[in-house]
């Protein structure tokens, strides 16, 4: 279990080891008569872990050169997923504002992660600190509103932008910011 979060946070089954194999380290260093709920800390830990990871990831990317030759690499790639997904932003801009208009703060994170991530109730039992049947039934209750009709919207109000956070995870797989959303 431990492993697949890693794994669908970091995105590579190699790291997500490594991560997974960290914490048990760590875990094995301190003193675990404080802890009352192992399964709980062990979870927050390999989330932390991943994040941790994340973070320094994208900071060895950041200070990364890239040649001129790598750089017209990457602009042709991002230039052909632009012009078969043209549409995709307009597409995720007016889902989101949809999501934004109809769901609470708390069923917006769990429909995302259940229904984009399709990261099981078991998980996200932990992630929220839900029951599984209560995270079950408030999924099932943003299905439900999500499909109520739209029109009833109030169109007057700004609709808010597709977050840059949501735009990174849906792209790259990183979940976590979806929560910090």
């Amino acid at each position: 279990m431990l492993q697949s979060i890693a794994l669908k946070m970091v995105g590579t089954l190699e790291d997500a080891e490594d991560i997974v194999q960290d914490t048990f380290e760590k875990w094995l260093k301190i003193d675990t008569g404080k802890i009352q709920n192992t399964k709980a800390y062990l979870i927050k830990s390999v989330s932390n872990n991943s994040l941790q990871f994340l973070t320094a990831l994208k900071q060895r990317i950041s200070f990364q050169t890239v040649t001129a030759d790598e750089h017209l690499e990457i602009e042709d790639d991002h230039q052909s997923k632009s012009f078969f997904n043209f549409d995709i932003e307009a597409q995720l801009n007016e889902a989101w504002s949809i999501l934004h208009a109809k769901l609470e703060p708390i069923e917006k994170k769990l429909f995302v992660m259940r229904e984009i991530f399709n990261i099981e109730y078991e998980e996200l039992q932990h992630i929220f600190d839900k029951k599984k049947e209560n995270c079950r039934k408030i999924v099932s209750r943003a299905r439900l509103k999500i499909k109520e009709d739209s029109s009833k919207l109030k169109r007057a109000l700004p609709k808010p932008q597709f977050p840059d956070s949501f735009k990174m995870a849906y792209s790259l797989g990183f979940i976590t910011e979806v929560l910090a959303y």
